[in-house]
């Protein structure tokens, strides 16, 4: 069997740390008083804020810890009666939402049939998107059925929320969606 030298340091330093860890519980050491002490300073300047997990309708509670405006840590809030204090995997990366090196900060327009991507402002793109949902909507609006029936509905335009929106959020989307006579409106985390 050939072992790398990367191989071999990271076995030994794994026995090396369980053998040293056995022998403190061995002799009745008890770690929790510097497991509570290590995670008190991490993040004992900052402020708390209680929040609400925005992956899923359930809703966990998290805590929000900042320090000078900035957030250095997310968790479960313990007094949460869905999860108390535990969070699922998308729940947990909460934090990455917001320190994510690779996230988008910019918005990015492709014309069609352009191969790169053009950096615009957001008022730019904003007026764009309502340029186009105008465009849109007026040429697919109908106020009636054949039958005479009203409807006031458009069906070329489809409203898909993602999971990450609260529920404050969906409340206006589907007010506005509804307002421009959207049918087909889905904002959950089913898929």
């Amino acid at each position: 069997m050939d072992v790398s030298r990367r191989d071999f340091l990271k076995a030994s330093g794994g026995a090396l740390t369980g053998t040293a860890l056995g022998g403190l519980v061995a002799v009745g050491a008890d770690l929790a008083p510097t497991l509570a002490r290590a995670q008190e300073l991490r993040i004992k300047e900052a402020k708390t804020t209680p929040s609400v997990c925005p992956f899923c309708s359930v809703g966990c509670g998290l805590l929000v810890h900042t320090v000078g405006g900035k957030i250095v840590n997310i968790e479960g809030d313990p007094r949460s009666p869905h999860s108390e204090g535990a969070l699922c995997p998308k729940g947990a990366a909460t934090y990455q939402l917001h320190v994510n090196p690779n996230r988008p900060t910019t918005v990015l327009h492709r014309a069609p049939g352009a191969s790169v991507w053009e950096e615009w402002d957001l008022d730019r793109a904003m007026d764009r998107v309502a340029e186009l949902v105008k465009k849109t909507r007026d040429e697919t609006f109908i106020e009636r059925l054949p039958n005479g029936k009203l409807v006031n509905a458009t069906t070329a335009i489809f409203s898909l929320g993602g999971a990450t929106l609260d529920i404050e959020w969906n409340h206006i989307q589907q007010k506005l969606m509804r307002g421009l006579g959207v049918v087909a409106i889905e904002n959950q985390a089913r898929i």
